[in-house]
């Protein structure tokens, strides 16, 4: 299978999928203050169940991590025909 066409287009949807996980991630800090950020949040480390838009955030980052698995493994082999 030949995907040395697809390389150029591969490496741009990375580059997308990589923001979009990023910004999830961000979004998904517990915390409001900078200690929350880093790890340090208010809750005592006392686990809770997500529920609303939480519980859509975690899993459309789990489908985006793993999609950006996916085409930065397909763009590697992409660009390693290019030579």
């Amino acid at each position: 299978m030949n995907l040395q066409p697809w390389a150029p287009y591969l490496s741009i949807i990375v580059i997308i999928l990589g923001i979009a996980l990023t910004v999830l991630v961000l979004i998904q800090a517990k915390g409001s203050d900078l200690g929350g950020f880093f790890g340090g949040g208010g809750d005592s480390g006392a686990f809770r169940t997500r529920r609303g838009i939480e519980v859509v955030l975690h899993r459309l980052t789990i489908v985006i991590a793993v999609f950006f698995f996916l085409m930065t493994f397909l763009a590697f082999i992409a660009w390693g025909q290019v030579a």
